[in-house]
C-alpha cells in the first residue's frame, strides 16, 4: 500500500469505506465556493462532494450518503462539513496537487444563494513556495 493512503478510520459510514490521503491540505476551497456549500447544506441538509475525473470532470455533490463510497475512493479533506472524495484512479493523476475547488457560472448567473452556479476544480502543486 503506498505510504501516502492508509485504509480510512472507523468515522461516518460513507468514510469507513475509502482510503485517506495522509500528506499536506489535499482540498481547499475559495470563499465562493464555501458559501455555496453552505447554501446547499441549508438546501439539503448535509452533503458530500465526488470527483470522478474524466472528461469535463467536476466535482459533485450529493446529499450525505447519497453516493456510494467504497475502498478504491480516496478521502481528501473536508470543506465546510461537506467530506471531498475522489476516485482512485483520479488520484492517481493528481496525488502531487492540491485540488482547490471554486465556482463557475451556471447559465451565466454565479450566485451561491440562488444556487446558481457550479463547482470547478483548479490545482497547484504541493508544497508550491510560490503557493503556499
Amino acid at each position: 500500500m503506498d505510504r501516502d493512503i492508509r485504509l480510512a478510520p472507523h468515522a461516518a459510514a460513507a468514510r469507513a469505506n475509502a482510503r485517506i490521503a495522509d500528506t499536506g491540505q489535499r482540498v481547499t476551497a475559495t470563499d465562493a465556493a464555501l458559501r455555496l456549500i453552505d447554501e446547499l447544506h441549508r438546501r439539503h441538509g448535509p452533503v458530500m462532494l465526488f470527483h470522478a475525473g474524466g472528461d469535463g470532470g467536476v466535482p459533485v455533490f450529493y446529499p450525505a450518503g447519497g453516493f456510494a463510497i467504497d475502498d478504491t475512493d480516496v478521502y481528501l479533506g473536508n470543506l465546510h462539513g461537506a467530506p471531498f472524495y475522489v476516485a482512485q484512479e483520479q488520484f492517481e493523476q493528481c496525488r502531487h496537487l492540491q485540488l482547490i475547488v471554486d465556482v463557475a457560472p451556471l447559465d451565466g448567473v454565479t450566485d451561491p444563494a440562488s444556487g446558481a452556479a457550479r463547482f470547478l476544480l483548479r490545482s497547484r502543486l504541493l508544497g508550491d513556495p510560490c503557493h503556499p
